[in-house]
């Protein structure tokens, strides 16, 4: 029996518990770095990421473990069975709705955030972002409830499976469908490429700009210039990721919708649809595993800050030291020059370059207006 299986059945088998193993423990390291350490993001562009990363690690355990590798590893999965057969895809979609919406709405508080200052306070704030994660959350799962009339467990050949209700109105579920075709990819695809081409268009005007001979501008110009570069990264990074894995299964999805192809039998690998189909779907699903990978490779103060948490017990260790570490702190070695926030350090309870009295925490070498200048440089 097993020489008879398709090679794209092999593959999946190994692919779907790989994705896992390496992604929900990605994810969950992407939440606490963020989280507990300096990442030089402003704190709603720090929530929305953190909600990404939960909502990506409920797709990897509703979907790809629960859903996908049971599928393929046991004959007859928990969900085959009734109540679960009718819960299921209220989950799945639930997950991914609300992973694929939280990258669009952090892609449009990050347009907010670098080109409409005027309700960049109204709109960037961490009780702005808290509430419209909250509500992304509840009315994804709340558009997938209609799911749980759409599926029915059925045995045929003492065996039993999980499938579209034969009773359900052909009209409901070819609706159900096609919502959630235009929930998950068009209406997102359609958001984030308008925002990003607009992005891309008003920062490339804004390099045109004249820069002042004022001395002190042609100081702080540059800072501003890196600012809103690595924000401008941050965004694309997380945004264009998520289209360019994406793609293939909405064009997929759409092709089946759309013509008779859907009536066809969706485990014939004979079929060249069928194979594009589950890749698609394998590449759609990898994005809810690659974000810690992109921002380590993309964001200079995550990386640093992602290898300090690996370095964190060894430094701990040393005797005769006690590294204090805050926000905009860096570690005794590093440079400072290359350091993203506001440079102060500590060593063994006394501040270097402390006063007389060898309280407090001293500066390095900086001046008051350069601290100051580099206190701001924040992912804002």
């Amino acid at each position: 029996m097993n020489s008879s299986k398709h090679w794209m059945v092999t593959l999946q088998e190994l692919f779907y518990p790989a994705l896992a193993t390496i992604g929900i423990p990605s994810n969950t390291i992407t939440f606490l770095v963020i989280w507990r350490r300096s990442c030089m993001l402003s704190m709603s562009s720090a929530y929305y990421l953190m909600a990404i990363s939960v909502a990506d690690n409920l797709v990897l355990i509703f979907i790809v473990v629960l859903e996908l590798s049971l599928k393929y590893h046991q004959q007859e999965p928990f969900w085959s069975f009734e109540p679960w057969c009718s819960l299921r895809d209220v989950f799945t979609y639930g997950a991914y709705n609300a992973s694929t919406w939280l990258v669009v709405l952090f892609t449009a508080e990050r347009f907010i955030s670098i080109h409409t200052w005027k309700i960049k306070t109204k709109i960037c704030t961490q009780r702005c972002a808290v509430w419209m994660i909250i509500t992304t959350f509840v009315f994804s799962h709340l558009s997938a409830l209609p799911y749980f009339w759409s599926n029915a467990s059925i045995q045929e050949n003492n065996h039993t499976s999980c499938i579209y209700n034969r009773k359900a109105p052909a009209q409901f579920i070819h609706t159900l469908v096609w919502l959630q075709t235009l929930q998950a990819y068009i209406f997102p695809f359609i958001i984030i490429f308008s925002l990003n081409g607009l992005t891309l268009r008003l920062i490339s005007l804004s390099n045109r700009i004249h820069i002042s001979a004022d001395a002190t501008s042609r100081k702080v110009r540059p800072l501003l210039r890196s600012r809103k570069r690595k924000s401008v990264v941050l965004l694309v990074t997380v945004s264009m990721s998520f289209v360019l894995l994406s793609i293939t299964r909405a064009s997929t999805q759409i092709l089946l919708r759309t013509t008779d192809m859907y009536t066809w039998d969706r485990d014939d690998y004979e079929l060249g649809i069928n194979i594009a189909a589950d890749i698609g779907t394998m590449l759609c699903l990898s994005n809810a595993a690659v974000n810690m990978y992109l921002y380590v490779c993309t964001q200079s103060k995550f990386r640093k800050e992602f290898l300090a948490c690996i370095r964190k017990r060894r430094q701990l260790r040393r005797p005769g030291s006690s590294l204090v570490r805050s926000s905009g702190h860096i570690p005794l070695g590093e440079d400072p020059e290359e350091a993203e926030g506001t440079i102060f350090l500590s060593w063994a309870g006394k501040a270097l370059g402390a006063g007389p009295s060898g309280q407090g925490e001293g500066r390095l070498g900086l001046s008051s207006q350069a601290s100051a200048s580099v206190t701001r440089s924040r992912i804002e």
